[in-house]
């Protein structure tokens, strides 16, 4: 297992997810760019401060098929961990059904990545 290549992954998934989202409002030139970054770190900084701490950088985690509800669920927590930080960031509020749509999106973003990595570990092991 390369600690590199999940931590690459993931953040591939996470700029993925916020890309996804901005096109899905019509929002897609580079004038969106300061308004997909205000999501894109606080997104990043849970996700990287969050999923260490449960394990999906370690083998035995990341390379078990089983274990994928991890992701999801820490996708869950780092999304709204995600919309306060934006929130503060911006001096905006926080709308919870924001936050709820970023989870879903991240946790099905997160758990196809890890699904897609487990598929190439095995297949390289």
């Amino acid at each position: 297992m390369n600690k590199r290549i999940l931590i690459l992954g993931d953040t591939l998934a996470i700029a993925f997810v916020t890309i996804i989202g901005f096109v899905s409002h019509g929002e897609s030139g580079l004038s969106f760019l300061p308004r997909m970054a205000a999501i894109f770190f606080p997104l990043s900084i849970a996700w990287f401060g969050l999923a260490p701490a449960v394990g999906l950088f370690q083998e035995e985690t990341a390379s078990n098929p089983k274990q994928l509800w991890r992701p999801a669920l820490t996708a869950l927590f780092a999304a709204s961990l995600a919309a306060v930080l934006r929130g503060f960031l911006l001096n905006a509020p926080v709308i919870p059904i924001f936050a709820v749509v970023l989870g879903a999106a991240f946790a099905l973003g997160m758990v196809i990545l890890r699904g897609l990595y487990l598929l190439l570990w095995h297949r390289t092991k």
